[in-house]
C-alpha cells in the first residue's frame, strides 16, 4: 500500500502528539514493507524534502503570494503535491486529521481517513467556547468526503459524533503506537523525592495553572517539594507568553518551587521523567494525552486527569492516579498520596508499566492500522 498522511507536525522539527503518531506509524508501515509519504507546509522559503527510515517527507515552500490568506496557498500547494506524488506512484490511502479532507477532491481514486486527534469541535465544547463558523464548514464538508474514521480513543468518537456525522462509515478505535524503546525502564534509584515532573505545552488547557496553585497544599507538609515544567511555550493572540502570565499570578515563595525548563528534544524527556517521584499531567481536556503512557512506559507513577478519556489510560489508585484538574485540592490531595505512600506507589507503578506496555505496543498497533487499511482498500 501508499499511504499518504496530511500534516504540518512531525518530530525532526516540532513537538506534538500528531506528529510524533505520524512519525512512528509511518516507520512502522515502512518496515512492514508500505509506502508511507508526508506532505505539510512549512515556513522554509524554498521548502524540504526529507528521508525519516524510509518516510518521504515533503515540506512545503511558506507561502509566498497571499500572507493574510496561507491557508489558501498552503492549500493548494498541498493538493497540487499531492496529485504529483499520485501521478508517480498511485496513493492508496490519504490519511489527514479533522478539517484535512476540505480541499481533497471526491474524485481522487484512493481511500479517504480522518484520525480523530481532536478537532475545532471537539475543543470547542470541551473548553467551553463559541464555535467558529469558517472552521465548523471546514470540518463538516471534510467529514462528508471521508470514507473512514479512526481515532485513539472511544471519549473523542463520542464527542465529535455530537457535531458531525460519522453515519454510514467504519469507525474504529485503534490504539496509538508508541515505541518502548524509546520510553525505557527508569533507573528509580535516580528519582528525587518529592519531585514532581510535567510535560506538554505550556497553556491553560493542559492544567498547569491549577497544578501550580496546588503547590503550595503540598509545600505544608513537604516544604521541599518541586515542580520542574518540561514544553514549548504558547502565546496569546497579542503575542504575550503564557508562562510570563503564569509568573505575575504568583507569589515568589511559589515560583521558588517551580522551575520553567522550556521545550526538550522527545529523546530527553525519559531522563526527566526519571527524576521524578511523580509525574503529573492534570489536563483538562485531551484526545488521549500521550505523555501519560509514555510516562508510565518507564515504570514512573503517574497523575492524570479524570476527565475526557483519562479513565480509559488511567485505573485510579491501581495503574496511576486520576484528579480533577479543576480542583487544587484535588491535584493536592493525590501528590499528598504519592508522598505519602512511596510503597504503594511503586506497585501502582508497576501495575501502570505493564498495562501501557501491552495496550500501546507499537507492532500490535500498526498491524491493526494495516488491518484497517486492508479493510477499506477490500471495499
Amino acid at each position: 500500500m501508499h499511504i499518504c498522511f496530511l500534516s504540518h507536525e512531525y518530530p525532526l522539527w516540532a513537538t506534538g502528539g500528531i506528529g510524533s503518531f505520524i512519525q512512528s506509524i509511518g516507520r512502522g508501515l515502512v518496515q512492514n514493507g508500505h509506502r508511507v509519504t508526508v506532505i505539510g507546509s512549512s515556513n522554509l522559503k524554498d521548502g524540504d524534502c526529507i528521508d525519516d527510515e524510509g518516510v518521504s517527507i515533503y515540506r512545503l515552500p511558506a507561502p509566498k503570494y497571499f500572507r493574510k490568506g496561507s491557508f489558501i496557498e498552503n492549500a493548494f500547494k498541498i493538493k497540487k503535491k499531492l496529485k504529483e506524488i499520485h501521478r508517480e506512484k498511485p496513493v492508496d490511502i490519504v490519511e489527514t486529521g479533522e478539517a484535512g479532507l476540505f480541499f481533497i477532491s471526491r474524485r481522487m481514486l484512493c481511500k479517504k481517513v480522518i484520525r480523530l486527534h481532536g478537532g475545532h469541535h471537539f475543543f470547542a465544547e470541551s473548553e467551553n467556547r463559541p464555535i467558529n463558523s469558517w472552521k465548523a464548514t471546514q470540518e463538516r464538508i471534510s467529514f462528508k468526503k471521508a470514507n473512514a474514521f479512526a481515532a485513539a480513543t472511544q471519549y473523542v468518537i463520542n464527542h465529535t459524533g455530537k457535531y458531525l456525522s460519522m453515519a454510514g462509515r467504519p469507525v474504529e478505535v485503534i490504539n496509538f503506537p508508541i515505541d518502548s524503546s524509546r520510553f525505557p525502564q527508569a533507573d528509580l534509584s535516580k528519582t528525587k523525592k518529592h519531585k514532581l515532573v510535567f510535560a506538554g505545552t505550556v497553556c491553560e488547557k493542559k492544567g498547569i495553572r491549577q497544578l501550580i496553585q496546588a503547590i503550595p497544599l503540598v509545600a505544608e507538609k513537604y516544604p521541599d517539594v518541586t515542580l520542574d515544567v518540561y514544553g514549548r511555550e504558547w502565546f496569546f493572540s497579542d503575542g504575550s507568553s503564557y508562562t510570563q502570565y503564569l509568573k505575575g499570578q504568583f507569589s515568589e515563595n511559589i515560583l521558588s518551587h517551580v522551575t520553567f525548563r522550556g521545550a526538550i528534544k522527545l529523546a530527553e524527556v525519559p531522563s526527566k521523567y526519571e527524576e521524578a517521584e511523580l509525574c503529573v499531567f492534570p489536563s483538562h481536556m485531551e484526545t488521549l494525552g500521550l505523555v501519560a503512557p509514555e510516562a508510565m512506559m518507564t515504570g514512573k507513577p503517574v497523575m492524570f486527569s479524570d476527565t475526557g478519556p483519562g479513565p480509559e489510560i488511567v485505573l485510579h489508585h491501581v495503574t496511576g492516579l486520576l484528579c480533577n484538574p479543576y480542583s487544587t485540592e484535588n491535584i493536592a490531595e493525590n501528590i499528598l498520596f504519592a508522598f505519602n505512600n512511596p510503597d504503594k506507589m511503586q506497585t501502582i507503578a508497576l501495575e501502570g508499566q505493564k498495562f501501557a506496555l501491552a495496550k500501546f505496543d507499537i507492532k500490535s498497533s500498526i498491524l491493526a492500522n494495516i488491518e484497517f487499511y486492508e479493510s477499506l482498500l477490500r471495499k
